[in-house]
C-alpha cells in the first residue's frame, strides 16, 4: 500500500527517525515542557513519543514481513503502541515521579525523629547528637528541653529545632 506516492514503510521508518530526534531532543530540553503532562498523564511528552515510537517500529517491522493487509498492520501496530506506552508510564515514569529526588534535609524536617547521643549533654548545655538519614549521618548541636541531663548513647527525640539547635528529650519506647 502506498500513501503520499510512498510506501507503508517508508512512512514508518521516517517517522521513527523523526521521532527518535524528537526523543533526544526531548532528553535535552524537557524541562521546558516539563509541566505539559502534570494534569492529564496521557498528554506526557514522554509518553505521547513512547506510543509513536513504539507504534512506528511495530509497523515498519510488520510492513516488512508483510503477512497481515497494511491496514490490519496499522491496527496492531496501534494496538502493541498503546500497550508498551501504557506499561512504560505505569512501571517507569511512575515511580521515578514518586521517587525522592533529593537528599538534603531541612532543619524543620528533623523535628519528630530519633538520635543518638554522642556528646553528653549538660544541665543548662550543649551536646551532639547524630541522626541517620537517607544522606546518611547528621551530627547536630543539642540541648535538653527542659534543660535536662541526658547521658551518652541514649536516644532521644528531637523535639523542635531553633537557630541549627535541637532541643530533644530522652525518648521511651512504650509498650501497649
Amino acid at each position: 500500500m502506498t500513501l503520499f506516492g510512498y510506501s507503508l514503510e517508508q512512512i514508518y521508518l521516517v517517522v521513527l527517525i523523526f521521532v527518535g530526534l524528537a526523543t533526544i531532543l526531548y532528553m535535552f530540553f524537557g524541562d521546558v515542557a516539563e509541566g505539559i503532562g502534570e494534569g492529564i498523564p496521557i498528554l506526557n511528552p514522554s509518553v505521547i513519543l513512547s506510543f509513536i515510537t513504539m507504534m512506528a517500529a511495530t509497523g515498519h517491522v510488520l510492513e516488512k514481513l508483510a503477512w497481515f493487509s497494511s491496514g490490519i498492520n496499522l491496527v496492531v501496530a496501534f494496538i502493541i503502541g498503546a500497550i508498551l506506552s501504557a506499561l512504560f508510564y505505569l512501571f517507569i515514569l511512575v515511580p521515578l515521579k514518586s521517587a525522592d529526588v533529593s537528599l538534603a534535609y531541612t532543619e524543620e524536617s528533623l523535628g519528630g525523629q530519633l538520635g543518638k547521643v554522642i556528646v553528653p549533654i549538660p544541665v543548662d548545655g550543649f551536646g551532639e547528637v547524630v541522626i541517620e538519614s537517607a544522606s546518611g549521618m547528621i551530627s547536630k548541636r543539642a540541648t535538653g528541653f527542659d534543660n535536662e541531663a541526658i547521658d551518652y548513647d541514649t536516644t532521644v527525640l528531637i523535639v523542635e529545632v531553633k537557630e541549627g539547635t535541637l532541643f530533644v528529650r530522652e525518648y521511651e519506647k512504650k509498650f501497649i
